[in-house]
């Protein structure tokens, strides 16, 4: 551990705080933060947009879905009026993603290095605000993959950590996409639900290999999961999105951003899909722990929070699942969702 402590203190991290393309604030108001860092680490830059109230100098880190997601997506209805009200939020644009820069190569981008980012946002944070600011770290979709990547290197410089529908076994999603496919087809059907749709998704899944062998039939359920979830939708299981941050995307350059997300997945899919299972290891992350999941997630199925919950080594921990929810449970229950994430961490700053 500890020649992983002096490995992070001696890596190159610039802070930059600028306008970048975003209208960041002059105020020097620590309760109403308007403000862009740049973490440079291993050849990359990457920004980190920081907003609400520091007052307490308590902030929450978003690590965002993906892999090649944005950071400011997140950035919609209570996590803006109501978390960042209470503490500052900071929307991470991970490396390979969003607005951050840099040449990768597969020897430059991947979970360690993606890891080691944020521990040097952690850095970049506690240098800019103080060595006495207060981190939770959040992770939602693959940001719940890569939150653990991080936590089991050092989870020292975070007081929480919240898990939102992540993956922490992306080996096991195969299998479990064909078995809750099923699962769920049956309910629908049986409820009257899209009937023709769901004996279709049952034709679909019994048309492909049982196990994982091709990536493209990896995507193609993947890619059903989200289809899924709009027919979920449609039938009033699953909540409509409330107050999505459909500007956020304005933000940034447009090819950029399509090229930074079709580069990152290309690099890192295949070795998320074969090898990544935290499982046994989540025992090692010991800080407070919350789950947060959608009932109807058909992108990372349920299961795996109850997974997540029970192979967690914090002896303060709280899994709540959301009724009206599939994979956003902040956009579709944003007041409780929002609720939950304060309560927990008034209880642990």
């Amino acid at each position: 551990m500890q020649k992983l402590i002096n490995k992070y203190s001696k890596a190159v991290v610039l802070i930059i705080v600028s306008w970048v393309s975003f209208s960041c604030s002059k105020d020097d108001n620590i309760s109403n933060l308007n403000e862009t860092l740049f973490v440079r680490h291993k050849n990359a830059d990457m920004p980190a947009y920081i907003h609400g109230n520091a007052s307490e100098k308590v902030f929450l880190v978003i690590l965002h879905g993906g892999p090649g997601g944005f950071g400011l997506v997140y950035r919609n209805s209570t996590i803006k009026s109501k978390i960042e009200k209470e503490y500052a939020v900071v929307y991470f644009d991970q490396r390979g993603s969003g607005a951050a820069q840099g040449n990768y190569s597969r020897d430059g981008i991947n979970i360690d290095i993606m890891a080691e980012d944020v521990l040097a946002l952690a850095k970049v944070i506690k240098h800019k605000y103080g060595d006495d600011s207060r981190l939770f770290l959040m992770g939602h979709s693959w940001g719940g993959t890569l939150g653990p990547a991080t936590l089991l290197k050092d989870q020292s410089p975070f007081l929480g950590w919240i898990n939102v529908a992540g993956s922490h076994n992306t080996k096991g999603l195969y299998q479990e996409y064909i078995a809750n496919f099923k699962r769920v087809a049956s309910e629908q059907i049986d409820l009257g639900n899209d009937i023709e749709y769901w004996n279709n998704v049952v034709d679909f899944v019994n048309s492909i290999a049982p196990e994982y062998n091709n990536i493209n039939d990896m995507y193609d359920l993947n890619s059903e999961a989200f289809t899924a979830q709009e027919k979920l939708k449609e039938s009033g299981v699953v909540n409509k999105d409330a107050d999505l941050n459909d500007k956020a995307i304005f933000k940034y350059t447009p090819l950029t951003l399509i090229w930074n997300t079709l580069n990152t997945q290309s690099i890192l899919d295949e070795n998320l899909f074969e090898n990544i299972d935290f499982t046994d290891k989540l025992s090692e992350i010991t800080i407070p722990s919350l789950v947060l999941w959608g009932k109807h997630d058909m992108v990372v199925p349920i299961r795996f929070a109850q997974e997540s919950y029970d192979n967690l080594g914090s002896t303060e921990k709280e899994l709540v699942i959301f009724e009206k929810s599939a994979h956003g449970p902040m956009f579709t229950e944003p007041d409780l969702f929002a609720d939950k994430v304060i309560e927990f961490i008034n209880e642990n700053k």
